[in-house]
Formats: C-alpha cells, sequence, structure tokens
C-alpha cells in the first residue's frame, strides 16, 4: 500500500510543472546554456524541435502561348521597291511603242544604274480630275476651255471614273468622281457665267493634288488653263514641291487662248504692252509644261480647236498604254530623300536604242516619265 502511494505521487510530480507551464504566466527567459530550451525551477528538458525541410515543388512547365484564333503572326521586313510608269511615244505621230523589252530600259538613280527586275504594260481604266479655269477674263479663253473639256469626256470609257473641278478665287467641286458621262456632260455646260476675275492656279492645283493623295492607285489631273496666276497665297516652288512630294500622279497640261494671244500679238504690231503680255503666257506655258514634265505627262498649247481631237488622242494613248518598271533601289535608305531618275532605251550593246519603220527611215521617239520620287521617311 505505501508502495502504490509512492509511485502516485511521483506521477503527479512529473505531470504538475508539465501543467501549471501551460496556465501560469510564463518567466522571462532565462540565458539559454544549450540547445535544450530556456532554464526554470522545475526544470523540463524539452527537445528542440527541427524545422521542418522544405520541399521545393519542381517548376511548373512553361505555358504555351497560342495566337488568338489560331491565327499566324510574321514580322515584315520593308524593302523599297519602285514602280515606274514610262511613256514611249513616236515624235512624229504620238503613237505608243509596244513590244519592248526590260532590259532594252535604262534607269539612272541620281547617277546609279539600277537594274530593271521586271517589266509589264498596263492598260488600265482612268481616274483623272478634270480641273478647269473658269474666270472672268475673256470669253475666248472660256471658250476654249468648254471646247477642251467636251473633247476629253467624249473620248472617256465606261470604266473612266472623272471629277469636274473649276477654281477661280477658289475652288469649285461640279461633280465628284463618276462614270455617268450625261453627269459630266450636264456639270460642264452649267458653266455660264463666271465669278471672279483672278486665276489662283497654284492654289486650285495644290488642292487638287492634296485630295487626290488619298486615293489609292494612278492618278491623273487633266488642267485646262491660261496658266497664269494671278492671286494665290502659295508661291512657285512650293507648288513644285507638292508635286514632287505627291506620288503616283500624273498632270496634263492644255493650255487656252492660243488664237486670240496669236491675233493679240499681231495687232498690236510687237508694241511694248504686247511683249509685256507675250512674256507673260510664256512664262504660263513653262510653267505649265514643267508641271507636265516633272510627272511624266505631256503639255499642249493647241491654236485651233481641230488639234483638240488630236490630242485627247494622244492622252488616251499615253494613260491606257504603259509600260511599268519596277526595280529596287541601290540606295536603300527610309530618309526620306528626293531621288533623280533618268531613263533611257539601250540596245544589247548598251548604246542609245535606234528605231526605224519599215522602209528602214529613222524614228525619233521620246521617253516620257516621272524626274523622281520621294523616298520613304522611317515611320512610313
Amino acid at each position: 500500500m505505501m508502495k502504490r502511494t509512492l509511485l502516485t505521487l511521483a506521477a503527479l510530480l512529473v505531470l504538475a510543472p508539465s501543467h501549471s507551464w501551460s496556465q501560469q504566466k510564463p518567466t522571462p527567459p532565462q540565458p539559454a546554456t544549450d540547445d535544450a530550451g530556456p532554464a526554470t525551477d522545475n526544470q523540463i528538458d524539452v527537445p528542440k524541435k527541427k524545422e521542418p525541410t522544405e520541399v521545393v515543388p519542381p517548376a511548373p512547365a512553361e505555358e504555351k502561348v497560342k495566337n488568338p484564333d489560331g491565327e499566324i503572326f510574321s514580322m515584315r521586313v520593308d524593302v523599297p521597291i519602285v514602280n515606274l510608269n514610262v511613256n514611249v511615244l513616236l515624235d512624229k505621230t504620238h503613237a505608243f511603242v509596244p513590244g519592248l523589252k526590260a532590259d532594252q530600259f535604262l534607269v539612272v538613280e541620281d547617277g546609279v544604274e539600277q537594274r530593271v527586275q521586271s517589266l509589264r504594260v498596263a492598260h488600265t481604266p482612268i481616274t483623272a480630275v478634270l480641273l478647269l479655269e473658269f474666270a472672268s477674263t475673256s470669253y475666248a479663253f472660256i471658250q476654249d476651255m468648254q471646247n477642251a473639256s467636251a473633247a476629253f469626256y467624249r473620248s472617256l470609257g465606261p470604266d473612266d471614273y472623272i471629277a469636274v473641278v473649276t477654281y477661280d478665287m477658289r475652288t469649285h467641286i461640279l461633280t465628284d468622281f463618276t462614270n455617268n458621262k450625261d453627269l459630266i456632260r450636264q456639270s460642264l455646260e452649267s458653266l455660264i457665267i463666271p465669278g471672279f476675275s483672278e486665276t489662283n492656279e497654284f492654289d486650285a492645283l495644290y488642292e487638287t493634288l492634296d485630295r487626290i493623295n488619298r486615293i489609292e492607285g494612278r492618278k491623273y489631273v487633266v488642267l485646262i488653263s491660261s496658266g497664269r496666276d494671278t492671286f494665290s497665297k502659295l508661291t512657285l516652288d512650293k507648288m513644285l514641291a507638292k508635286i514632287k512630294e505627291t506620288p503616283n500622279v500624273t498632270i496634263f497640261t492644255i493650255s487656252t487662248g492660243g488664237l486670240v494671244r496669236e491675233l493679240s500679238d499681231a495687232r498690236a504690231g510687237g508694241g511694248m504692252g504686247s511683249s509685256i503680255r507675250h512674256m507673260d503666257y510664256l512664262q504660263a506655258d513653262n510653267e505649265m509644261r514643267t508641271f507636265a514634265q516633272m510627272t511624266g505627262g505631256l503639255s499642249f498649247q493647241p491654236v485651233f480647236q481641230g488639234a483638240l481631237p488630236d490630242i485627247f488622242a494622244q492622252i488616251n494613248d499615253s494613260i491606257r498604254n504603259q509600260y511599268v518598271l519596277t526595280y529596287r533601289p541601290t540606295n536603300n535608305a527610309n530618309d526620306g530623300s528626293y531621288r533623280k531618275i533618268k531613263v533611257y532605251l539601250v540596245d544589247n550593246e548598251g548604246k542609245p536604242l535606234k528605231m526605224a519603220d519599215e522602209k528602214g527611215k529613222p524614228l525619233k521617239y521620246s521617253i516620257i516619265a516621272r524626274d523622281g520620287y520621294r523616298a520613304k521617311l522611317p515611320v512610313e
């Protein structure tokens, strides 16, 4: 009995400190002498709990990202390509010269020869703006404009789209692009009484180029005018710069008032006033000729109305039959610089190509093309 009581008391002594440690306020920790834990009056040696070893899970497999809707995306490298419209016409008949090959064209850009990669003949409908001077100047000039514009619209095909715009002090859109010849005729017949006498040709041409620059593909401007500019805000230099920076546009010019100018000079007998007017019109003709040459177009100064059908036959032949040369320029920098272009025809030995008719007589010809283009900028 005594022995059982002692065992019970011993058991109570062992359990008592553990129970009271969880109920009483803990005493401040004393400096540890080993890794067994803090020391108390009734010290119980509790082995230090080991930190669990962290198990690093394996890295998840990299998720494969799929393009939306299964589309395939690619990176495009912009390599400059120049498409150059070239016309070759006989000087005598103004007929288009067919059958030329790519190796017969020599393209020189800024003095450096370029290799023509492809050549094709384009037979395309016309997308053109008929830009007409309609101002209170002289009835003879207005009549020439009306006759020339009427001859032009009669030469149109069913797939040709034409817009009619007049100008005096400002531009007036008579009809937007349409292939309805009746609508074009009605708009031309509505030109009865002119308004202002100012002929702001530079402003009108600049505005026209700015509008058609938003249209894709090859465009044409047929400018029928006296060529004189009286009140434009723009200068000739700004006008020429606009022509240079407008791609895929060819300008054809037809001067009005040829007969009345000739008669006026003859009646005046070469006086001072006649000489001044003559110089004004010569300068106007020269400016219109420059507009056409810069863009690969043609310029005409008819005296008689009977020349108009032949003029528009040449314009149609030039527009509807053109060689399109494609080459990659050796200067492939997208720096926005203006590149001067010259086009020649050569034979197998690299000499100027000679043409002859069926009887062996030499034929003179003209090569009509833009005098240059402006390279793209890096942001374009």
